[in-house]
Protein backbone atom coordinates (compact mmCIF):
# COMPACT_ATOMS: atom_id res chain seq x y z
CA UNK A 1 0.00 0.00 0.00
CA UNK A 2 1.89 3.76 -0.61
CA UNK A 3 1.51 6.30 1.80
CA UNK A 4 -1.24 8.68 1.08
CA UNK A 5 1.60 11.35 2.12
CA UNK A 6 4.77 10.52 0.63
CA UNK A 7 3.47 8.01 -2.03
CA UNK A 8 6.37 5.41 -0.35
CA UNK A 9 5.32 1.82 -0.87
CA UNK A 10 6.70 0.56 2.42
CA UNK A 11 4.41 0.87 5.29
CA UNK A 12 3.32 -0.73 8.53
CA UNK A 13 0.65 -2.41 10.27
CA UNK A 14 0.07 -1.20 13.64
CA UNK A 15 -3.47 -2.23 14.91
CA UNK A 16 -6.01 -3.81 12.63
CA UNK A 17 -9.57 -4.86 14.16
CA UNK A 18 -12.84 -6.07 12.76
CA UNK A 19 -15.49 -3.14 12.04
CA UNK A 20 -19.29 -3.12 10.92
CA UNK A 21 -20.58 -6.72 12.71
CA UNK A 22 -17.21 -8.34 11.46
CA UNK A 23 -17.49 -7.53 7.32
CA UNK A 24 -14.91 -5.20 7.74
CA UNK A 25 -11.06 -5.00 8.84
CA UNK A 26 -9.87 -1.30 10.34
CA UNK A 27 -5.86 -1.19 9.72
CA UNK A 28 -3.85 1.91 11.48
CA UNK A 29 -0.91 1.95 9.41
CA UNK A 30 2.30 3.68 9.36
CA UNK A 31 4.77 5.23 6.67
CA UNK A 32 8.22 3.69 7.41
CA UNK A 33 9.92 6.79 4.97
CA UNK A 34 7.59 9.71 6.27
CA UNK A 35 6.27 8.38 9.67
CA UNK A 36 2.96 9.55 8.94
CA UNK A 37 0.05 7.50 10.19
CA UNK A 38 -3.18 7.06 8.71
CA UNK A 39 -6.40 4.28 8.39
CA UNK A 40 -7.66 2.00 5.84
CA UNK A 41 -10.32 -0.59 5.58
CA UNK A 42 -10.97 -3.46 3.94
CA UNK A 43 -14.02 -5.46 2.97
CA UNK A 44 -14.25 -8.63 0.66
CA UNK A 45 -15.18 -8.00 -2.96
CA UNK A 46 -18.10 -10.49 -3.69
CA UNK A 47 -18.67 -9.94 -7.06
CA UNK A 48 -22.32 -11.03 -8.58
CA UNK A 49 -22.30 -12.89 -12.43
CA UNK A 50 -23.97 -10.13 -15.10
CA UNK A 51 -27.52 -11.29 -16.07
CA UNK A 52 -27.81 -12.43 -19.51
CA UNK A 53 -31.61 -11.46 -19.99
CA UNK A 54 -33.69 -13.62 -22.94
CA UNK A 55 -33.22 -11.18 -25.87
CA UNK A 56 -29.35 -11.71 -25.43
CA UNK A 57 -28.26 -8.47 -23.32
CA UNK A 58 -26.62 -8.39 -20.42
CA UNK A 59 -26.90 -6.19 -17.74
CA UNK A 60 -25.53 -6.05 -14.12
CA UNK A 61 -27.28 -8.37 -11.29
CA UNK A 62 -29.15 -6.02 -8.76
CA UNK A 63 -30.18 -6.96 -5.80
CA UNK A 64 -32.47 -4.35 -5.48
CA UNK A 65 -34.38 -5.45 -8.40
CA UNK A 66 -34.59 -9.35 -7.02
CA UNK A 67 -35.69 -7.62 -3.31
CA UNK A 68 -38.50 -5.78 -5.07
CA UNK A 69 -39.73 -8.84 -7.09
CA UNK A 70 -39.92 -11.02 -4.23
CA UNK A 71 -41.25 -8.61 -2.08
CA UNK A 72 -44.32 -7.66 -4.89
CA UNK A 73 -45.32 -10.95 -4.77
CA UNK A 74 -45.53 -11.79 -0.88
CA UNK A 75 -47.23 -8.52 -1.10
CA UNK A 76 -49.81 -8.98 1.79
CA UNK A 77 -49.04 -12.30 2.84
CA UNK A 78 -47.58 -13.45 5.86
CA UNK A 79 -44.10 -13.26 5.12
CA UNK A 80 -41.27 -11.28 7.68
CA UNK A 81 -39.11 -9.44 6.46
CA UNK A 82 -36.16 -11.03 7.68
CA UNK A 83 -37.78 -14.38 5.88
CA UNK A 84 -37.23 -12.12 2.14
CA UNK A 85 -33.63 -10.69 3.66
CA UNK A 86 -33.15 -14.65 4.51
CA UNK A 87 -34.52 -15.65 0.80
CA UNK A 88 -32.70 -12.79 -0.96
CA UNK A 89 -29.01 -13.55 0.67
CA UNK A 90 -29.77 -17.21 -0.01
CA UNK A 91 -30.21 -16.77 -4.08
CA UNK A 92 -27.16 -14.26 -4.20
CA UNK A 93 -25.11 -16.85 -2.37
CA UNK A 94 -26.06 -19.39 -5.23
CA UNK A 95 -25.35 -17.20 -7.78
CA UNK A 96 -21.82 -16.48 -6.20
CA UNK A 97 -21.13 -19.75 -5.75
CA UNK A 98 -21.82 -20.76 -9.22
CA UNK A 99 -18.20 -19.40 -10.00
CA UNK A 100 -19.55 -18.21 -13.46
CA UNK A 101 -19.14 -14.64 -15.15
CA UNK A 102 -22.63 -14.25 -16.11
CA UNK A 103 -25.64 -16.61 -15.58
CA UNK A 104 -29.58 -16.68 -17.51
CA UNK A 105 -32.29 -14.55 -16.41
CA UNK A 106 -34.13 -17.67 -15.78
CA UNK A 107 -31.37 -19.20 -13.61
CA UNK A 108 -32.51 -16.41 -11.28
CA UNK A 109 -36.26 -16.94 -11.88
CA UNK A 110 -36.26 -20.83 -11.24
CA UNK A 111 -33.93 -19.39 -7.65
CA UNK A 112 -36.54 -17.06 -7.04
CA UNK A 113 -39.53 -19.76 -7.47
CA UNK A 114 -37.82 -22.11 -5.51
CA UNK A 115 -37.46 -19.44 -2.63
CA UNK A 116 -41.05 -18.52 -2.79
CA UNK A 117 -42.31 -22.19 -2.84
CA UNK A 118 -40.59 -22.51 0.58
CA UNK A 119 -42.03 -18.94 1.73
CA UNK A 120 -45.16 -18.92 0.60
CA UNK A 121 -47.27 -20.92 -2.04
CA UNK A 122 -49.74 -18.09 -2.42
CA UNK A 123 -46.91 -15.71 -3.58
CA UNK A 124 -45.11 -18.68 -5.21
CA UNK A 125 -48.26 -19.17 -7.65
CA UNK A 126 -48.48 -15.01 -8.22
CA UNK A 127 -44.69 -14.89 -9.33
CA UNK A 128 -44.89 -18.05 -11.94
CA UNK A 129 -48.24 -16.79 -13.33
CA UNK A 130 -46.24 -13.10 -14.22
CA UNK A 131 -43.02 -14.90 -14.92
CA UNK A 132 -44.24 -17.41 -16.98
CA UNK A 133 -46.87 -15.63 -18.43
CA UNK A 134 -49.88 -17.25 -17.59
CA UNK A 135 -52.27 -16.76 -20.41
CA UNK A 136 -55.52 -18.47 -18.48
CA UNK A 137 -57.16 -19.78 -15.87
CA UNK A 138 -56.52 -23.44 -16.90
CA UNK A 139 -52.43 -22.39 -16.13
CA UNK A 140 -52.77 -21.23 -13.03
CA UNK A 141 -55.01 -24.59 -11.70
CA UNK A 142 -51.92 -26.64 -13.48
CA UNK A 143 -49.36 -24.63 -11.58
CA UNK A 144 -51.79 -24.84 -8.41
CA UNK A 145 -51.80 -29.53 -8.92
CA UNK A 146 -48.51 -29.02 -9.26
CA UNK A 147 -47.47 -27.11 -6.41
CA UNK A 148 -49.86 -29.99 -4.03
CA UNK A 149 -48.57 -33.05 -5.66
CA UNK A 150 -45.23 -32.26 -4.05
CA UNK A 151 -41.77 -30.57 -5.24
CA UNK A 152 -41.01 -30.73 -8.71
CA UNK A 153 -41.02 -27.67 -10.89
Amino acid sequence: MYCPFCNANETKVIDSRLVADGTQVRRRRECVACGERYTTYETAELVMPKVVKQDGTREPFDESKLRSGIQRAVEKRPVSTEQIEAAVNRICSRLRATGEREVDSQVVGEQVMEALRELDEVAFVRFASVYRSFQDISEFKDEIDRLQKGPST
